[in-house]
């Protein structure tokens, strides 16, 4: 019995360890403690807080760049543009300027022309030494420089007026 009675105290004794219940630790909370650590929380959302609108005022900033950054390529583009289109016009208005002294040269050439046709066929006429035919043939030689002549004049005119609406 004796041998009993130690067998069921050992078998106890290693159960004992099977019923008993887990006691869980309970740590003593000191409320400064918990005030500190909600203190340091508010802090640093308020941290956060500060970070997040510094990083979207950052942004807004960066965006307000660039779009002025492209607003001024835009501008000097257009100023390019611009500039292109007088120099185009300054030598639209030089060349148009240029065909006009050509005209006139053109046309002082005729009139000197005219004048030597009209003065050797004068001399010709006055010495007898033309026929009929030859005399027309003159007459068509000066009629036609005289044509020529009035056709420089209104290309010179138009030519002008060309000028001075482009001024």
């Amino acid at each position: 019995m004796k041998v009993k009675f130690v067998i069921a105290a050992f078998l106890g004794f290693c159960f004992q360890n099977i019923h008993a219940q887990e006691v869980q630790p309970t740590t003593v909370i000191d409320s400064v403690k918990v005030v500190e650590l909600e203190q340091q929380k508010l802090n640093e959302k308020a941290e956060l807080e500060k970070k997040l609108k510094e990083e979207k005022q950052a942004l807004k900033e960066k965006q307000k760049a660039e779009k002025e950054q492209k607003q001024l390529e835009k501008e000097q583009k257009k100023l390019e543009k611009e500039q292109k289109r007088f120099e185009k016009e300054q030598k639209k208005i030089a060349s148009t300027e240029k065909s006009l002294l050509k005209l006139k040269d053109k046309r002082a050439k005729a009139m000197k022309d005219l004048n030597k046709i009209e003065t050797k066929f004068a001399k010709n006429k006055a010495k007898g030494k033309l026929t009929p035919v030859e005399i027309e043939k003159e007459n068509i030689k000066v009629s036609k420089q005289q044509l020529k002549i009035k056709q420089l004049e209104e290309d010179i005119i138009d030519t002008e007026k060309k000028l001075n609406k482009m001024r």
